[in-house]
């Protein structure tokens, strides 16, 4: 029988009002019940506010080295676990054993950073216009925020937005996405066995509507950091917008990157192949397009196919290449975008069909004489899905680079310090990277997107993760 797992809700595990839950199936093996959680309402979440308004005043006063002190005891909590709750994002998520263990880790790596950082969060003095005074800012904590989270780094992003709002005197409630809770509510244990005072972060699972749109709009919430699909993402920012509360948004991509041809071809693989099928393409970072100079584009078509042909796909805790999609829903979506691709006139080179046996597999996919208004070159498909345009010549390139609605992770693959310079000024991207792949990001440097990628207020991660979950005071003192 599966385990039946609770809300956390003012330092207690409780069963949500209605009593109803929700299973989640490890995706590699549906028929295996990971465990079940509760179908919170809108009482669960009233309850999950009102502790955390209740903690808010004396967490807020906690002296920083005391939040970072526990902080840095969630950091050790998640490390004695490491090795099962590895386990646990396989069997939930569906990454390979190898990709978990890399996010398991990069979680304990957040709390120990702002562990410190919470020891160091202050304000500026500044010389005063006359003598006899002093003038000088202090940060404060925004004070209660709900932090809405997604099933593809069920881990890492949690604990991103925990982190440096704990670590800022801020209280949390924190709802997860359905498809993956488990690891949030492994966090929020590690809280707990850390100190963290009753109230401090809340962890309450159910549906967007029932929980995620009201924890946006409510009166008591001062500020909502979302990550997520740009749809979903534009009804919160809206909806957090109705009484001028904070508001921070990461939502999707469509991430290029661009081969010149001064580029070593087998490095270029390795970058576009690794951005492109690492974690099965279900990253807000993932590379989607390759866009190749006609110089080099035979020669890399002909290696990413390859590439592409001999990954191994199969159940993550077999630490295969390629684990399955998350779900039989997010595996149609890509089935049917390689049917968009076929209809606009793209060749299929590799992959594009389901895997036979049990699972959401679907093999590596690459398409070329992908044109930039085709579906493919334009949506984020959020699976395995590579599009190989051609281009003639940098600016070309360029173009192609930008001629879509989002602006989150690009690369360039070139040994051209010129070329180089260029595309990290003129790309339009929150994140450019030169001879690297698109996904993965450093904890200490701020992360965002421009365009439909971001609502373009505050970044994470980093002293940009404080910036959010914090406000200024400017002190005029005359003595």
């Amino acid at each position: 029988m599966e385990t039946a797992y609770r809300n956390f809700v003012d330092g207690e595990w409780i069963e949500s009002e209605r009593g109803d839950t929700f299973e989640v199936r490890n995706p590699a093996n549906p028929d295996e019940i990971v465990g079940s959680y509760q179908a919170s309402v809108r009482a669960d979440l009233e309850a999950a506010i009102d502790a955390a308004v209740a903690a808010q005043d004396e967490w807020a006063d906690t002296p920083g080295p005391e939040r970072g002190r526990i902080l840095k005891g969630t950091a050790i909590a998640l490390e004695e676990q490491r090795e099962s709750a590895t386990e646990m994002l396989v069997r939930e998520e569906g990454k390979t054993r190898s990709e978990a263990g890399g996010e398991v880790g990069q979680a304990i790596d957040i709390f120990h950073y702002y562990a410190q950082k919470a020891r160091d969060l202050g304000g500026t003095a500044k010389s005063p216009s006359a003598s006899g005074k002093v003038l000088y800012t202090k940060r404060e904590p925004l004070g209660t925020v709900g932090l809405i989270t997604p099933w593809n780094y069920p881990v890492a992003i949690p604990a991103w937005k925990l982190a440096p709002a704990l670590a800022a005197g801020n209280t949390a409630i924190i709802k997860p996405a359905s498809a993956a809770p488990n690891m949030t509510r492994i966090l929020i244990e590690s809280f707990d066995e850390a100190g963290l005072p009753d109230g401090v972060a809340n962890f309450v699972t159910g549906s967007g509507s029932e929980i995620g749109t009201p924890l946006a709009e409510h009166d008591d919430v001062d500020g909502v950091s979302f990550t997520g699909s740009t749809t979903v993402g534009t009804m919160v920012a809206q909806s957090a917008a109705d009484d001028l509360k904070r508001v921070q948004c990461e939502m999707g991509g469509k991430n290029p990157t661009v081969i010149l041809p001064s580029a070593d071809i087998e490095s270029a693989v390795d970058i576009v192949g690794v951005g492109a099928f690492g974690t099965t393409g279900q990253s807000c970072t993932a590379c989607s397009r390759a866009i190749v100079h006609e110089d080099v584009y035979d020669e890399f078509v002909e290696a990413i196919t390859q590439y592409a042909d001999s990954l191994e796909v199969g159940p993550g805790l077999d630490d295969p290449d390629m684990g399955p999609h998350v779900s039989r829903s997010e595996l149609d979506s890509t089935l049917e975008y390689v049917d968009h691709a076929r209809e606009d006139g793209a060749t299929l080179k590799s992959g594009g069909h389901e895997v036979d046996g049990d699972g959401f597999f679907v093999e590596p996919t690459v398409f070329v004489d992908v044109e930039s208004d085709m579906r493919i070159a334009q949506e984020e498909v959020f699976g395995p899905v590579l599009a190989v345009m051609q281009v003639g010549d940098f600016e070309e390139a360029l173009q192609a680079a930008n001629d879509v609605d989002y602006g989150l992770s690009a690369s360039v693959v070139t040994q051209d310090i010129t070329e180089a310079n260029r595309f990290v000024e003129e790309i339009e991207s929150g994140v450019a990277k030169v001879n690297e792949k698109t996904t993965g990001v450093e904890l200490h440097v701020p992360f965002g997107g421009y365009k439909d990628s971001s609502t373009n207020t505050y970044r994470e991660q980093g002293d940009a993760g404080l910036d959010f979950f914090t406000t200024t005071k400017t002190v005029y003192m005359n003595y």
